[in-house]
């Protein structure tokens, strides 16, 4: 049986919501003319992730009509049963306090009729604001600003753009805490990750590549190696779309480490890093050929290891 998670992604129009979905789930590439119409309402879409589990994403309008529909005429309907709420906020919109406002409505809807909603707040456009000092700075006034107003439930703020790979560290942090058994996968890895005497072992949902899980035995210094590798890959597997080719492995060697990358289970991709040059790529390949079965075992188990 299939296991539906309702995903509500909100904010005002034009606040960049429909282009990061598009990004991270339809296969759009970020552009500088990207222009995608306003949603009208509500965009439902559902989205296979990981064997049984399915993302049912309402892409709600923030238009004020609609906006103001959500919160009286459609209230129930909008905000029961819900697992996330992901609230976006344009760092360039002129209207704060508006923003905050809806954002306290949203919030009292999401306590009253799903409680146990995990909730997450998404400071956007951050490529807007030239320097690192000024983005640092905003965005600490903005997540204090908003644990205040969430307090006393947990609520986790990130600063994302398109232009870079902050928009994959952050979808890949909330469908992180919806993947069933996501302990126990992370607990195997790092058996494999010993096992293949690997630097690191990665893993990557098949379709848009966000980072499920990983196992690490070597620290790097670099905390969004991931994120920069999910946007580089799939950038490359839909430039192989473009030419009919289907992208499967792939395997990048030099004087410092070897990177294989393979299709691991039915929804998943893995990649393993080592450093040490007496690892041969094809043992590391007979490791990953053996786990297969196992972990498809583990990621289309029902039971959920995460609340």
């Amino acid at each position: 049986s299939k296991t539906m998670k309702k995903v509500l992604l909100m904010g005002k129009s034009g606040s960049g919501k429909t282009s990061m979905r598009s990004i991270i789930f339809a296969n759009f590439l970020a552009k500088p003319q990207m222009r995608l119409g306003p949603t009208l309402h509500v965009d439902h879409d559902n989205v296979k992730f990981l064997g049984n589990l399915v993302l049912n994403l309402w892409d709600c309008g923030g238009q004020d009509a609609f906006m103001e529909a959500f919160f009286n005429s459609e209230r129930a309907n909008t905000f029961s049963g819900v697992h996330v709420l992901i609230y976006v906020f344009d760092v360039d919109s002129h209207e704060h306090k508006k923003d905050i406002d809806q954002f306290k409505s949203c919030l009292a809807s999401i306590n009253e009729l799903s409680p146990e909603a995990r909730v997450f707040c998404l400071i956007h456009k951050m490529d807007l604001i030239k320097t690192e000092e000024g983005r640092e700075k905003l965005f600490e006034e903005r997540r204090e600003e908003l644990s205040r107003i969430a307090a006393p439930r947990n609520l986790q703020v990130f600063r994302t753009s398109i232009w870079d790979e902050t928009l994959y560290k952050a979808w890949s942090e909330i469908v992180y805490q919806l993947v069933p058994n996501v302990d126990l996968v992370k607990e195997k890895l790092e058996k494999l990750c010993k096992l293949c005497g690997a630097d690191e072992v990665v893993l990557f949902e098949k379709a848009t590549f966000l980072v499920i899980s990983h196992a690490t035995n070597r620290e790097h210094h670099d905390v969004h190696r991931f994120e920069k590798i999910s946007n580089i890959i799939k950038h490359y597997k839909l430039t192989c779309g473009k030419t009919q080719a289907r992208f499967k492995s792939m395997e990048v060697k030099n004087s410092a480490f070897t990177a294989v990358m393979d299709l691991f289970t039915s929804n998943t991709y893995i990649m393993v890093i080592m450093s040490n040059p007496r690892i041969q790529c094809a043992a590391v390949q007979q490791n990953i050929q053996f786990a297969r079965s196992f972990f498809e075992q583990i990621i289309r188990m029902n039971k959920t290891s995460r609340r």
